[in-house]
């Protein structure tokens, strides 16, 4: 019900309490800028503003210790990634090459390929030249193995050999024929038989000899055959030697095309004691093969073709093994330290991987095969990495600390480095890492790791924070300037005229949500100023002017406003009830943000409190159905705490309250509303009205002061545009705390209607302050007596909380005289 005012002469709102129309929007001078366009301005190198993240990341690149690298944190469009980037390049460059990093076969262990440093642009003219000899070893050998003076040696080989067993033989047959015994070749070997007048008597005739004669040849016979058989066994030995001296002569004649070939190689990294020893391994193992390059071993050549079809064709699979693989090549096209930034942060992107070919059911793979990861790019320089990726990435994080704190780069797959296979194809040697890390987040992001990882700290011990806001002064005026002539330059746009830097430095203020700060987020600020180049080329403008950057800002507006057009259209057709004009009790028009991705915009909502006779409870119904937060729910405990200790020092709170925001369906959160939720409580207690034309936001403490809260500029906002909806009257407005006046920026429209006094902006400080405001009655303060002026708001709610206090001490006593009775 609507309450009388008992004949209390209602007061108009306290003028002190409205904030003036200037400090509504603190605009900008563009006569201040001293330029007509920003032509005339110097571009700024680097950011501006953000002198404690500058310093903090020259200090974490500056010191070589290993496990002082860099976690750069701060909003997303800060310019984060530029600064870093453009500081590193000026540093980078001066800064001698990292040596470069190559893998090579172990031929003493082919599944521990050795790992090799050279000095920076060597290691692929190693590689080069192990083709180049290659190549020349293919031609060189077989023309060695075709030559006369080859094969004369080796006539010989083969006919010293060839003599000396037929000697044997001969010598054994010449001997068997004195004895009378013939000595035959047969297919099955060798073979002995009596002869006659030298010829072989025949088995008949033989039968017809005397036993005597029999039993001389077969004792012969028997003589000679373990001549032959001595004979005999000497032929493997001899075959032995022949071989022997076969490879010998091999190697002999081998060594002398390997020498010629390798010698070059040789003599031109004689320096490098790891690539001599290297090169001395290749060349025995040239020698020692040289059958590979005279076209033997055919059967291990048609095996390994499965492998030659996914290697570069200049590479013959029979010569993988004296390949190069280089893993980091810094040669004279990229001077400096490098600076890389891995946008993919996976397991392998930044560690490396062994990559397998599958054939035949089987996966191979060799040294040639591994393959080189973002920090053996960036080693002996600066890798740059995205945290939120990174950590998102399985195992990648936890390979990026491991391998900053062995300092060492171990290329193995994640299920071999958490022990989850027991065998492993190879086992590279791992490389020494020298290597500053760079981790780009936010600040959650950055707080969340120190809490939750201890190793975090331990690596990662320098943070440079970029601000996102500077102060408004005429030093930082000039320089906001000559940042947005510094984003003229880079997008190669317009020029901005003063007065469209003045109206970008005013939008600064408003991304900043504070009238005495701008923005430095140099992406939403170059943002605007690309889009509103846009609409200065379609009005035909050779400059960027104020016109071209509201409608920029307004243009992002529109594209991002659906979901308050929807809520405004609820509003219109009042199927979200909300009034803006009466008087009622227990009744309050709340303010709260709603934020549909990079948009925000205030939402007016309807609240409501009843109260009775109760045990001193307040019922938060928000809280009850799990609809409202944490800190919502806080804010309805404090209004227990500021009605006990003002209004029942010294009588018991007797009442039971219930608070709701009407028509809300996706949770509350924030105290931004216990101002207004007090402000029915109150209400409803006094019985008194609260203006309608009013909305109301703001937290509130048990001593009954307004708190700043944030969103002021939208929360302003969204309520204008009901009451405009609805239609003006002249007795709108909204309260904020007075400490939120500094955070002003409305827009242009809510400005113009306070002008001409359609609209009002009230800054309270204190809830007697603002229920005056809102009910038109006096607060009150406690006189000498103690109490408050009877028909005060103070002494009403005295009084009603008074009576309850009665009514339930009586209810108590009538029940427990009945409970006796009984």
């Amino acid at each position: 019900m609507l309450f009388k005012n008992r004949g209390t002469k209602k007061s108009d709102p306290p003028k002190s309490t409205i904030v003036p129309v200037e400090r509504l929007r603190r605009t900008f001078d563009p006569g201040q800028l001293g330029f007509q366009t920003t032509a005339e301005v110097e571009p700024v190198r680097g950011l501006i503003g953000q002198d404690r993240a500058l310093r903090a990341i020259r200090f974490g690149i500056g010191i070589r210790q290993s496990d002082f690298n860099l976690f750069v944190l701060g909003p997303p469009e800060s310019g984060k990634s530029t600064a870093v980037q453009s500081y590193l390049t000026e540093k980078a460059a001066n800064e001698p090459a990292p040596g470069d990093w190559v893998y090579v076969n172990n031929f003493t262990d082919p599944e521990k390929p050795k790992a090799i440093r050279l000095p920076a642009g060597r290691a692929q003219r190693l590689a080069r030249a192990m083709v180049e000899t290659v190549e020349e070893l293919k031609t060189a050998l077989p023309a060695m193995f075709e030559s006369d003076e080859y094969q004369s040696r080796r006539r010989a080989i083969d006919e010293r050999i060839r003599s000396g067993q037929e000697g044997a033989f001969d010598s054994l047959n010449e001997k068997a024929k004195a004895e009378g015994v013939a000595l035959l070749r047969t297919p099955t070997g060798f073979a002995m038989a009596p002869m006659h007048e030298g010829k072989v008597i025949k088995p008949e005739v033989y039968e017809t000899l005397a036993q005597e004669v029999k039993d001389a040849f077969e004792a012969k016979i028997v003589t000679l055959q373990r001549e032959l058989e001595a004979v005999l066994e000497q032929m493997p030995k001899a075959q032995k030697d022949h071989r022997g001296a076969l490879q010998a002569l091999n190697e002999e004649m081998a060594e002398i095309v390997v020498r010629q070939a390798i010698g070059d190689v040789e003599h031109e990294f004689a320096d490098l004691d790891e690539v001599k020893a290297h090169l001395i391994g290749v060349r025995k193992d040239f020698i020692r093969n040289v059958g590979v390059f005279l076209g033997h071993g055919e059967d291990d050549e048609q095996q390994s073709q499965m492998v030659a079809q996914v290697v570069d064709a200049e590479h013959d699979v029979r010569f993988r093994r004296y390949m190069v693989n280089v893993m980091v090549g810094n040669g004279r096209d990229s001077p400096g330290a490098p600076i890389v930034e891995e946008i993919n942060p996976t397991h392998g992107n930044l560690i490396g991987r062994i990559e397998h070919i599958s054939r035949m059911g089987a996966l191979l793979t060799d040294f040639l095969l591994i393959r080189p990861g973002a920090l053996h790019r960036a080693n002996g320089g600066y890798l740059l990495l995205d945290a939120r990726k990174l950590l998102t990435s399985p195992f990648a994080y936890e390979a990026v600390k491991r391998a900053l704190k062995s300092r060492e780069i171990r290329v193995e797959a994640p299920a071999e480095s958490m022990g989850l296979v027991s065998t492993q194809s190879l086992q590279p040697d791992p490389i020494p890492l020298n290597v500053k890390v760079i981790l780009f987040g936010d600040r959650q992001l950055y707080y969340m790791l120190m809490q939750a990882d201890p190793d975090f700290s331990r690596v990662f011990k320098v943070q440079a924070d970029f601000d996102e806001t500077i102060d408004r002064n005429d030093k930082n005026f000039v320089d906001y300037a000559r940042m947005i002539a510094s984003i003229v330059a880079m997008h190669g746009v317009r020029h901005v005229d003063a007065s469209g830097v003045a109206r970008l430095i005013e939008q600064a203020s408003r991304i900043a949500d504070d009238a005495e700060k701008m923005s430095i987020e140099i992406g939403k600020i170059a943002d605007i100023v690309r889009e509103a180049d846009f609409w200065a080329a379609e009005a035909g403008r050779s400059v960027i002017g104020r016109a071209d950057v509201s409608q920029a800002v307004d243009e992002q507006i529109q594209r991002a406003d659906r979901a308050r057009d929807r809520t405004q259209e609820g509003f219109a057709r009042e199927i979200m009830l909300l009034d803006v004009a009466g008087s009622k009790v227990g009744q309050i028009n709340g303010l709260s943000v709603l934020s549909v991705g990079n948009f925000a915009f205030g939402r007016p909502s309807r609240i409501t409190a009843r109260v009775r006779l109760g045990a001193g409870k307040v019922t938060d119904i928000e809280r009850e159905v799990e609809l409202g937060g944490p800190l919502h729910s806080k804010g309805v405990m404090i209004l227990w705490g500021y009605l006990a200790g003002r209004y029942a020092e010294d009588v018991p709170l007797a009442m039971a309250a219930s608070l709701v925001f009407e028509q809300s369906y996706g949770g509350v959160d924030g105290d931004s509303a216990s101002s207004a939720e007090l402000y029915a409580l109150l209400s409803a207690l006094a019985e008194t009205p609260i203006k309608q034309g009013y909305a109301v936001t703001g937290s509130v403490n048990q001593l009954g002061e307004v708190q700043a809260i944030g969103g002021a500029n939208e929360k302003i906002e969204g309520f204008f545009d009901v009451c405009k909806l609805k239609g003006m009257t002249g007795e709108q407005g909204v309260l904020i705390p007075a400490a939120n006046v500094q955070h002003l920026m409305l827009r242009e429209d809510v400005v113009e209607a306070a002008r001409q006094g359609q609209f009002r902006i009230h800054a309270v400080a204190s809830i007697d302050e603002g229920i005056e405001i809102l009910t038109g009655l006096p607060a009150g303060q406690r006189e000498k007596d103690g109490k408050f002026p009877k028909d005060s708001i103070n002494g009403r709610v005295e009084a009603k909380l008074r009576s309850f206090a009665m009514a339930r001490h009586e209810f108590l006593a009538k029940s427990d005289t009945d409970r006796n009775s009984s």
